[in-house]
This record gives C-alpha cells, sequence and structure tokens, in this order.
C-alpha cells in the first residue's frame, strides 16, 4: 500500500518512522516533510487541500493520515473521502471537538462529562465583567486554534484582563482545577473505541514548570499518574459519552481522540480534547508500541477496532525537547546541528520537528521546538536517563532543554 503523510513536525516523523515499519507499506511520502523525515518517507510540497487529493489520485495512495489539526478543521478528510480516498482523521464537523473549546464544553454540559464549570463569550470584551467577579485563579482560553499556546492561568484580575487583550474572537473562561494531568489517546471508528496509551507532557518552557506555556517540552510515556482504574473511569465517564453524542448529532467521530485531564481529587475531569496525535506525546507513543500501527489506522478507517489488540512494549518512554534559542517567543532559526546520528546510537530515537538541511549537507535548525530525543527503558528512570544521554550528546550551541522532564517536576 502506498501512503501519504500530512504534516513536517515531529508527531510526524514519528508516525512515518513507525509506519515504515509496516511490511505492508510500499512507498510512503509525506507533505512537507522535514531533513528527518526525509530518512524514512519521501517528502514532497503540496500546496493546497486540491494537490493533496490529486497527488493521492496520482499515486495510488491507500491512506492519507492528516497529522496537524488545522487540516483537520478545515475540512481537508472531508475533501479527500469526497474523491473517494481512505483518509486517517475527523471531519471538520467532528474535529469542532478541538478546533473550538466552546463547543466542546457545551456538549460535556449536554452529556454529564466531568469538567470544570465555564462560561462561553463571543469575545473578550464580553467576558470582563464576568472574569473581574470570577474567583482566582481563572482560566481564561481562546476558543479557536493557538497551537497548544491559547490558555493563561491567571492570578489576578489584572492578568485576566492582560490575557483578554491578546484574544481575538471568541473566549471560554473556567474555573482553575488541581491535581496531576495526563493525556489518554483513544482510536474512535465512529462506534467503538480502543485505548492507545497515556502520556503526560511538560508544557512550561522553564524547568520546574516556568516560562510561558509551549506547545510542550517533554513526555513521559506510560503517564504516571493515570492508573488503570482512572483510565476506566475516563473511559466509560468522559470518552464514550463524547463518542455517542458526536454519532447521534449525525458526526461520528473516527480517528484519534487526545483526552486532556486533569486528575482532581473527585476524580478525572476534561481539561480539553484534541483531534490529533498530541506532539510530543506521539514520540513517546509511537516507540512503546509494538503492534503494526498501519493495521490500526486500518481498523479505524474500516470501522472494524472492536477486533483490534494493540500490543505494547513493556516499561516507559520519555521525550526531550530540544528547541531553539529564543522558543517560545522568537525563536532563533539557522542554527547548525551536530551529533545526532551520535545520539541514536546511544540508543535514543530522534525525532525531528523543525530541521532542514543546506546545501552543504549541514542540519539547521528551522522552527521553535526542533529535536525530540526519545528513548524507551524497564522503568521511568531508566527511559530518563537514556533520553538525557542523547541530549547530552548532541552538539548544538543554538539550542536548549527542559532538564526535569520525567523528573520530580510536575507535568502539564
Amino acid at each position: 500500500m502506498n501512503l501519504l503523510v500530512i504534516g513536517g513536525g515531529g508527531r510526524e516523523h514519528a508516525l512515518c518512522w513507525k509506519l515504515r515499519h509496516s511490511p505492508r507499506v510500499e512507498r510512503l511520502w509525506c507533505a512537507p516533510g522535514n531533513a528527518g523525515i526525509a530518512a524514512v518517507a519521501e517528502c514532497v510540497t503540496l500546496a493546497d487541500d486540491a494537490a493533496v487529493v490529486a497527488f493521492a489520485r496520482a499515486n495510488d495512495i491507500g491512506l492519507v493520515v492528516v497529522g496537524p489539526e488545522a487540516p483537520l478543521v478545515d475540512g481537508l478528510v472531508d475533501r479527500l473521502r469526497a474523491a473517494g480516498i481512505r483518509a486517517f482523521g475527523p471531519t471538520a464537523a467532528a474535529a469542532r471537538l478541538e478546533g473550538s473549546k466552546g463547543f466542546t464544553k457545551a456538549l460535556c454540559a449536554r452529556a454529564n462529562i466531568p469538567t470544570a464549570s465555564f462560561k462561553w463569550f463571543a469575545s473578550g470584551d464580553a467576558a470582563r465583567e464576568y472574569v473581574s467577579a470570577h474567583p482566582l485563579p481563572v482560566v481564561v482560553k481562546a476558543d479557536g486554534l493557538a497551537a497548544g499556546k491559547g490558555v493563561v492561568i491567571a492570578l489576578s484580575s489584572a492578568g485576566a484582563s492582560a490575557a483578554l487583550d491578546e484574544m481575538t474572537g471568541p473566549v471560554v473562561i473556567e474555573a482553575f482545577l488541581t491535581g496531576p494531568e495526563a493525556s489518554l489517546f483513544v482510536l474512535c471508528d465512529g462506534t467503538d473505541i480502543l485505548p492507545l496509551g497515556s502520556a503526560q507532557d511538560y508544557k512550561r518552557v522553564g524547568s520546574g514548570d516556568t516560562g510561558p506555556n509551549t506547545g510542550g517540552m517533554g513526555a513521559v510515556s506510560p503517564a504516571p499518574a493515570l492508573t488503570p482504574e482512572l483510565e476506566a473511569r475516563v473511559l466509560t465517564e468522559t470518552v464514550a459519552p463524547t463518542v455517542a453524542a458526536m454519532a447521534a448529532m449525525g458526526t461520528p467521530f473516527t480517528g484519534v481522540l487526545f483526552a486532556g485531564l486533569m486528575l482532581t481529587p473527585t476524580g478525572p475531569q476534561l481539561i480539553e480534547y484534541n483531534v490529533r496525535f498530541g506532539d510530543p506525546e506521539c514520540e513517546a507513543l509511537m516507540v512503546r508500541l509494538d503492534s503494526d500501527l498501519l493495521d490500526l489506522l486500518l481498523a479505524t478507517c474500516d470501522g472494524t477496532l472492536a477486533s483490534a489488540r494493540p500490543v505494547w512494549r513493556e516499561g516507559a518512554s520519555v521525550t526531550v525537547v530540544m528547541a531553539a534559542d529564543g522558543y517560545p517567543a522568537a525563536p532563533v532559526v539557522g542554527s547548525v546541528i551536530a551529533g545526532v546520528d551520535a545520539a541514536e546510537a546511544t540508543g535514543t530515537t530522534v525525532f525531528h520537528a523543525g530541521t532542514a538541511r543546506r546545501d552543504d549537507g549541514a542540519l539547521v535548525a528551522t522552527g521553535g521546538r526542533v529535536l525530540a530525543v526519545t528513548a524507551t527503558g524497564a522503568t521511568v528512570g531508566a527511559a530518563r536517563a537514556a533520553a538525557y544521554a542523547g541530549v547530552d550528546t548532541i552538539d548544538w550551541p543554538g539550542g536548549f532543554a527542559r532538564r526535569d522532564i520525567a523528573g520530580d517536576g510536575n507535568g502539564e
């Protein structure tokens, strides 16, 4: 089978890397890809959705895997399916679970899904009076896509007002929840659900959970705080009612549903949904998965998840993100990176999130989050030590990493 993966970050590198292990894959393309992805897939530039459809037809693509959230929310899966091309991911209507936090919160209220109390406002200006009277801290969220950064935990009314100044369009105001966070990934074929592992990520840029939110500075899988008992509760109380509600609305959800959770003293509560694999969580998940990923993706698309049984490697995995200096505010691009091959020789897998090759062959940074150094181990401690051994082998004066991923710092 010929496959096409859409995207060019660490998540897509991990997906391509894992799909390349499948004996059923003949040719594998990625659009646009990056320097790391080029080692396992053919990278191609496709200007728009029409180009994706045309490429899939011309190259007998048996499955298109859409990695990022933006093309899902914009309806790429709808266009592929309308052209008779199998695609992994939700339709635009189902992708509203990530595309609109207000939509998801309203669904939670109707389906009695545990989540923080909230109000949904058409604009930041409309929310100001409510926020000024709300108990602190208060959580201010942009309603739409914000690359993992559209959330502010305001400790003061002035902080909340400043957050509203930065957000355009609708906003959601939530009560502040406490407890460890975890992410649960579940495949959905519109009817059946299949748990696909958990992870805990680290959103703040600095060690000790300091500094601004980022797209994610590292992850550990499985999520240490999400016990089997708590996972069962999430599936029963949160995921299953969501899938049922989406089907009842005539917009069944197919793809991977990523539930961001707060494990509060009264039980798990939904923070938000994403409708794609997380990044860097995907990297940590893929190195633990022993099953053929293609089989699981096809079962999701074809409605046969009820008979799928993924097999996982024993132990744990840890991903440490290396980011360009200045990230997340103003990352410095163009710095040269050396030592990636040496890092992989230590036993780590280095996924590329933002890299390119210069004409002279040098590897350079092209974005904020640039590498995701990933390792497995019999324990979290062993995986963590292996991941940081890989980080310390990479020679990149223009980059940095948090030093407490999967350590004593609290994940977000």
